[in-house]
């Protein structure tokens, strides 16, 4: 009997194996990511021409063709959103510069200005919002009454001017008041148009119920000795005089035209609405914030371009910035002026009332950086680059509508 030949020594253990075999694997997928293309960015692009007249209503986009030689007559197509679905395609019954859509119970009405052999004016052809069939179509531009019907204007620089309510379905008349004014102004809410202001000529101004055209009010402002005022505006429940001479800002309730205040000041240019304050742009670049209850002036600035209330504050444009393009801003206090936050350079984007505030800048390499403005916190949060986007943007929930460099437009999906 053979002894037994001693065992073979156990080989050692490969501690190292896994972490190999790890290292293999992910070298391997880095390897595979780079080498496969990068996602790209949806879009949906919309077709359109150079010099096409373009609109979004949220769910439909909008196109007018321009007029060519090939093309006399001008044609507006309806695309469905998001998707840019085509849905149908319409010639305009009348040959004019349209500049306008808006909807109303199921009409989509088209605005511009009519230039014919006969006639030339503002006129509104209305068409069925599905399909695009005709209507009817009246002179004027409309604005949304806040019992659903529409208020036509029509006239103007040396033509007296008319005001008529129609219903939308079909235009029937539902009261119309001819007259000679100087001025017609209209005060509302966001459910449209309340009241209408027409300040004649040569005798008093009244407040007119925008339902039924009966006069709420009816009172001679006019400065002593007679004579036009220089300018008349609507602010929210505020009837404003800005007189010439003397040079004074003077403020009346609207429904009964009662004295409120009267306020001296520089020359004004016009007064708008800034929230919880009234804004009074004067002749002299200088802005004047005063309280809408008493008129008295809570600050002044001689910094600020262009302002307008958003979420409780006042975004502003500083003077030396203005102009095309991007422009500095700014967010404000409204009763105090104090300056909130600073935003940097940018192009606002076109938006609906309540839609997001989109900042826009040219990108060094093409296109436009896109970032997303929160008034209410001051901060600018960034959120892409359009390298294909040339301009002309509009932001409506969650999606962003630019021109591409080609003419046609791109519809992009706004990150949350």
């Amino acid at each position: 009997h053979e002894p037994e030949p001693a065992p073979l020594p156990r080989p050692p253990r490969a501690n190292g194996r896994p972490l190999r075999c790890a290292l293999v694997l992910l070298f391997v997928l880095v390897t595979l990511a780079a080498a496969a293309p990068p996602p790209r960015r949806a879009v949906v692009t919309l077709p359109a021409m150079l010099g096409a007249d373009v609109m979004d209503l949220g769910d439909l986009f909008l196109v007018i063709d321009p007029i060519t030689p090939e093309t006399p007559q001008r044609r507006l197509a309806a695309f469905r959103l998001p998707g840019g679905e085509p849905v149908w395609k319409v010639p305009l019954p009348a040959e004019g510069r349209y500049w306008g859509v808006a909807s109303a119970a199921g009409m989509l009405l088209v605005t511009g200005h009519e230039i014919g052999p006969d006639r030339q004016g503002t006129l509104t052809v209305v068409l069925d919002r599905a399909t695009g069939a005709y209507r009817w179509q009246q002179p004027g531009s409309p604005v949304q009454l806040a019992d659903g019907n529409l208020l036509f204007q029509s006239g103007g620089e040396n033509e007296p001017v008319s005001l008529r309510a129609v219903d939308p379905c079909c235009g029937t008349l539902r009261w119309q008041l001819p007259t000679t004014s100087d001025y017609t102004i209209y005060g509302g809410t966001g459910r449209g148009v309340e009241r209408v202001v027409v300040n004649q000529v040569d005798g008093p101004v009244e407040v007119r119920d925008a339902t039924t055209g009966a006069v709420l009010a009816r009172a001679d402002l006019r400065p002593p000795g007679g004579g036009p005022f220089g300018s008349v505006q609507v602010v929210n429940d505020l009837l404003l005089i800005v007189g010439e001479a003397p040079v004074a800002v003077t403020a009346y309730g609207l429904d009964r035209l009662d004295r409120r205040w009267s306020s001296t000041a520089d020359r004004i240019d016009f007064v708008s609405d800034c929230g919880p304050v009234l804004c009074l742009q004067t002749r002299s670049n200088g802005l004047r914030a005063v309280d809408p209850a008493t008129g008295r002036e809570l600050w002044s600035s001689e910094r600020w371009g262009w302002v307008w209330p958003v979420d409780g504050r006042l975004m502003a444009t500083t003077l030396s910035s203005a102009g095309p393009g991007a422009e500095q801003l700014v967010v404000l206090d409204p009763p105090t002026g104090r300056v909130l936050a600073e935003l940097g350079r940018w192009e606002l984007a076109g938006s609906d009332p309540g839609g997001p505030m989109i900042g826009l800048r040219r990108y060094p390499g093409g296109g436009l950086l896109v970032a997303e403005l929160d008034i209410r916190a001051g901060t600018v949060r960034m959120l892409d680059v359009l390298p294909n986007a040339s301009g002309e943007c509009h932001a409506t929930a969650g999606r962003l509508l630019c021109r591409l460099v080609d003419g046609s437009y791109g519809l992009w999906q706004l990150p949350d």
